[in-house]
């Protein structure tokens, strides 16, 4: 997959995914990472992306000629091209899922007070990570790309990796354990010990449906 990042800064999202498993995803060329930065779309010596808002507000609004020349430059007829902002849906995992499908992702990232409304001509999806706000699009990007890389094939090692992950069936995840099997008195479940494969999958599916109702009941009231 190839994926191109129009920011205003590339290292924010650059730095924080050359490691762990997105970094050697990269390493080995399952995914390709470029960033597009609109200051090189340009018309003066300046080099001026932004401008006072339209009928007055705080701080400054990215313009759209720039970020839509950078991504006139990259987008191709298979390209998906996705906005990150506080307006969009909500990303989630079937989001993810979706994504992962694709050969090539566009991601813009707004910026001080975001994008002219006008942007929009040139976007397919617009998403959100949660209902907050952050300095610019870029922390947002890092968690879209982080999603969708392991979604790659090839990515995971493991085969079947991604199957029983939280969100992939709207459960949370069971609790998991590893050594020691005692720790500040706290055992264990005896289940995940047994070796009895069949009471440790009921185990897990009927942790997973607890774990759910108490901490995200949100995720079972989609199926009802």
């Amino acid at each position: 997959m190839k994926i191109d990042v129009v920011t205003l800064f590339p290292g924010m999202v650059d730095i924080p995914l050359s490691d762990s498993i997105v970094g050697r995803a990269r390493k080995e060329k399952l995914l390709k990472l470029n960033f597009e930065n609109p200051r090189d779309f340009t018309q003066d010596k300046h080099k001026t992306v932004d401008g006072k808002l339209y009928g007055g507000g705080t701080g400054m609004l990215m313009m759209a000629e720039p970020v839509f020349n950078a991504v006139k430059k990259v987008k191709k007829k298979n390209s998906v091209v996705v906005l990150l902002s506080p307006k969009g849906a909500i990303f989630n995992q079937k989001t993810a899922l979706s994504l992962a499908k694709k050969k090539h992702l566009i991601l813009i990232c707004g910026h001080y007070e975001g994008i002219d409304e006008r942007i929009g001509k040139c976007v397919d999806i617009e998403l959100s990570i949660g209902d907050y706000v952050l300095t610019g699009g870029e922390p947002a990007a890092v968690a879209v790309i982080d999603a969708v890389t392991r979604l790659l094939p090839g990515v995971l090692k493991k085969k079947d990796a991604t199957v029983n992950e939280s969100f992939s069936f709207d459960l949370l995840e069971a609790p998991q354990y590893t050594r020691p099997e005692i720790w500040e008195n706290l055992k264990v479940p005896k289940v995940l010990l047994s070796g009895n494969h069949k009471l440790i999958e009921e185990w897990k599916k009927s942790s997973a449906l607890e774990i759910t109702k108490k901490m995200r009941p949100d995720l079972l009231k989609k199926d009802e």
